[in-house]
């Protein structure tokens, strides 16, 4: 049976990926409008930038974010100076690192949904001397419904199953960076394979609702499942 702290790493898990997720809208939004407006020559470099979690090892990535945020690096200066302290074990740390984590998995489904919409609207708003930021919200918003649905589902999801950059950031604490992957490694180390069973197998049946749902809604038309 679960114990008290395979619940406790349960919640202290959806509460990373409820606040990395909406941090990741926040963000991704004018970002995804922007590389997919822009006829800049950087578009290609942040667009790599963005999508490099994709194909990097997460150990990589938390190797350089825990340089960045340690006590000589630009982030952990700066935030020491703030007198925030540093951000490495900590769960601030790991939300920091789990929006760079899961950056593309939101970007890149509102992104597309934002190119989809095209021109035709916005420039019918805009003979009705509508601005561009009525623009944005009348028309632009609605009309990404999917997208959004798909960025928030698939953000929330990668961040629920984070591991190599949970652990080199936050390490291993009991109720403060101790997610349900950390947990499930140390049930397996400890051969305490039931436990295990028990979190692991929470985690394939959500994975697999997730993707379900999503292609359930494409084919009913919303056509969220073409963001995968």
């Amino acid at each position: 049976m679960p114990s008290s702290s395979d619940f406790g790493a349960v919640w202290l898990t959806l509460q990373l990926a409820a606040l990395t997720t909406v941090i990741l809208l926040l963000i991704a939004t004018p970002l995804a409008w922007w590389l997919a407006r822009t006829r800049s020559a950087w578009k290609g470099v942040i667009s790599a930038v963005v999508a490099l979690p994709i194909v990097l090892p997460p150990t990589v990535l938390g190797f350089y974010l825990l340089l960045a945020m340690g006590q000589n690096g630009p982030i952990g200066k700066l935030t020491d100076a703030m007198g925030i302290g540093l951000l490495p074990f900590s769960f601030a740390g790991i939300v920091i690192a789990s929006v760079f984590y899961s950056m593309p998995f939101v970007v890149q489904p509102l992104q597309n949904a934002f190119e989809a919409i095209g021109e035709a609207p916005l420039e019918a708003a805009a003979t009705l001397r509508a601005s561009p930021l009525d623009r944005f919200f009348t028309i632009v918003l609605p009309l990404a419904k999917p997208g959004y649905l798909s960025a928030t589902v698939l953000g929330f999801a990668h961040t629920m199953g984070e591991f190599g950059v949970v652990l080199m950031i936050g390490g291993n604490i009991p109720d403060k960076t101790r997610v349900i992957s950390v947990q499930i490694y140390d049930h397996v180390e400890a051969l305490e394979y039931s436990n295990a069973h028990w979190l692991s197998g929470g985690m394939l049946l959500f994975a697999f609702l997730v993707l379900l749902t999503l292609y359930s809604f494409n084919r009913s038309g919303g056509r969220v499942g073409n963001q995968l």
